[in-house]
């Protein structure tokens, strides 16, 4: 199981989109159940993005949080146990908590990459003006047609989002530095 969960961090985007896109087409028995069951279409979609991106980054995320969980000592959860606290109390009150910090990087982590994701939505989503286009595609399409103002411009504004974003999350666990501090 573990080697599924990271495999996407291996593999070139374009090969997971290209996986992506066999498992989500119409064509295909999973893809062809979402759609005629459900009515939930993920190919050349905005859903198509967000699930591209999600599995391209995952990884990240994965690893960071399971790092962290393992981190934790585990004499926190015997004295948890022994405190007659249950297991899913344990979870939310002692482990996450405890392995915040790597859980909080690897968002960080996971949120720049699926910014930056192109191959995999590339592939799944597609590149429709309007529709499916993200950042990241606007940004290669201008280029090719040698507009760098206007790709200028859109990394300008995808450079502020991610500084704000990561220095909110630095915002956020900053309480906990604060403590620490030992110079």
């Amino acid at each position: 199981m573990d080697g599924l969960l990271t495999l996407p961090m291996v593999l070139p985007p374009t090969v997971a989109g290209f996986i992506l896109l066999l498992v989500f087409s119409l064509r295909r028995p999973f893809g062809n159940f979402l759609y005629t069951d459900l009515h939930i279409q993920v190919v050349q979609t905005w859903l198509g993005c967000i699930v591209a991106a999600t599995v391209i980054a995952f990884p990240l995320m994965y690893r960071s949080a399971r790092g962290a969980f393992e981190q934790v000592d585990p004499n926190l959860v015997y004295a948890a146990r022994t405190l007659g606290m249950s297991e899913r109390r344990i979870f939310w009150k002692v482990l996450v908590p405890t392995a915040g910090p790597g859980i909080l990087s690897g968002t960080v982590l996971t949120f720049a990459r699926a910014m930056g994701e192109y191959g995999a939505t590339s592939m799944l989503a597609g590149n429709i003006p309007g529709r499916t286009a993200t950042i990241s595609q606007r940004i290669a399409m201008v280029i090719q047609d040698n507009d760098y103002l206007t790709a200028g411009v859109w990394v300008v504004i995808l450079l502020f989002v991610a500084f704000i974003i990561v220095f909110a999350m630095n915002m956020a666990a900053g309480g906990n530095r604060k403590r620490d501090r030992k110079w």
